[in-house]
Formats: C-alpha cells, structure tokens, sequence
C-alpha cells in the first residue's frame, strides 16, 4: 500500500511505502561483520547504515519521543521537512550568510564532492531498512542520517577516518544509538594498535564526552541554525573546539591499522 508524503503546506513530497514495523531487532553478529568491512574502507558508508540498521533497537522511538517533548521539537515534528530535499537544494544554499553554518555546510559538500541525496541513496541499500517508510520514526531517523555532514561541520571534525570516529562518538550520546558507539569504539582500538604516537583515541573519548555536554541537536530547527553565524552557533548549543583532534597531524589521521592511509 502506498502512502503519499506531504509537507507542512499540503504538497505532494513523493511516495513511501507504509512501514511493515519499525521495531528493530538487535543484530549483532550482522553489525559485527559490516564493522570489519567498515575498518578495511572507511569510505564504504553502505556499512556504517548496516550497523546502524542492525543495533538501532528503541534509539529512534527514544529520540522520537525527546522530540515530541519539546516545544521546538514538536514543531519540527509537526513541519515534517525533509532536510535531504532541503540540503541538497544548493542554490538556497548559496542565499546563507558570509560567516554562517550553512556557507561553511556549502563549502563542506563542494570540497569534498558530497550530496545530501548522495548519502540518503546510500542508506537506501540496505535491503531490510526501512528509512524511507511513511511513519513519524521513520522520518525522523531520516532526519539523524540527513543532518550528519551538519554536525561535522559544527563541531570541527573532518571526513578523515580519525574524523570521522568523531563524528559518530559526538553522535553517541546525542541518540543512544549502539551503532555509533561500535563504529567509534572500533576505530579508536584501530587507531591505538597503530601506535601513531598521537592522542587519536583520547581525540574519541573527547568528542563522546562533548557529545553528552552539548545541547541535544536533533531538535534543532535547521534552516534557522543554517542561517545562523557558525561560531555562534556553536557557542549556543556548547560545542567547544576540537582540540586534541587538532593535535593529530593530517596524515597521521587515517594512519589505523586496516585503514587505506
């Protein structure tokens, strides 16, 4: 049975199947088996949504839920936008302010030759997912997998591997997901059998431990946070400078053993 997505102002968005259920069961041996691929290729993304498909478990439903308990969550709730349609838009994009989120967010994709879409259609090949699914949970995991290249930008970490495990250790907290605890356990263990002489994996610890200090990004309203000067957006939602990542030279952070550097 198919279901029409609309928008906030009754327009016709494309079509999504009726979700069959949403409740995940824990995989853990099919999580383990995408973590290995993930460690050989850090730039295999179609395994970081494996894991994530095979450890989600009630991370969506809790996240859903923390949303519909705030104000400014709920209305995001209620407006439904896809951020993906949004992102990927980048002639809206180029309105941003000199200074903002969402130039530093442009400059991001075109450097690195990303696309909203791009990621969205990788999260997509996993055959059993059900992301697409016309159901509030779905689109708000939609929301998570669309914000993700937002959220390098605000707090500072690169695409390298070591960066990377950053993100996902910030992401950690910010939705319970397990699968953002393994990727980033498994890279940080990577990074320390390297003996790279620099504090990779403390650079791990710290971007959890920011994580569960900054305001809870999920729930933010992201066109008006796109608009918004990035340094001042960090400072309103507390996410502090990345310094011991910082610390790592360039070359060094895709040094892991198993990694391409």
């Amino acid at each position: 049975m198919a279901a029409t997505a609309l928008d906030h102002s009754g327009a016709i968005t494309g079509f999504r199947e009726a979700s069959r259920t949403l409740s995940r069961r824990v995989q853990p041996v099919r999580a383990a088996r995408a973590m290995s691929r993930l460690v050989a290729d850090k730039d295999d993304t179609e395994q970081v949504f494996e894991i994530m498909n095979a450890l989600a478990g009630r991370s969506v439903d809790w996240g859903y839920a923390k949303l519909m308990s705030s104000p400014e969550g709920g209305v995001q709730a209620y407006r439904r936008l896809e951020l993906a349609d949004r992102l990927q838009d980048r002639e809206w994009l180029k309105t941003m302010p000199e200074g903002s989120v969402g130039a530093a967010y442009l400059d991001f994709i075109v450097a690195q030759d990303f696309s909203a879409y791009g990621l969205a259609d990788e999260s997509r090949k996993v055959a059993d997912s059900e992301i697409e699914a016309a159901h509030p949970r779905a689109w708000y995991a939609r929301r998570l997998r669309d914000v993700h290249d937002i959220w390098h930008v605000l707090t500072g970490y690169h695409t390298d591997a070591l960066g990377e495990a950053c993100v996902v250790a910030f992401s950690l907290p910010q939705t319970r997901s397990s699968g953002f605890g393994l990727i980033a356990a498994a890279i940080a263990v990577q990074f320390a059998r390297a003996r790279t002489g620099y504090p990779c994996a403390r650079a791990v610890f710290q971007a959890w431990r920011d994580g569960r200090r900054a305001d809870w990004l999920p729930g933010q309203d992201y066109e008006a946070l796109l608009a918004e000067p990035l340094d001042q957006a960090r400072r309103r939602l507390r996410i502090p400078r990345p310094e011991i990542y910082e610390r790592v030279p360039a070359e060094v952070r895709n040094a892991y053993r198993g990694g391409k550097g």
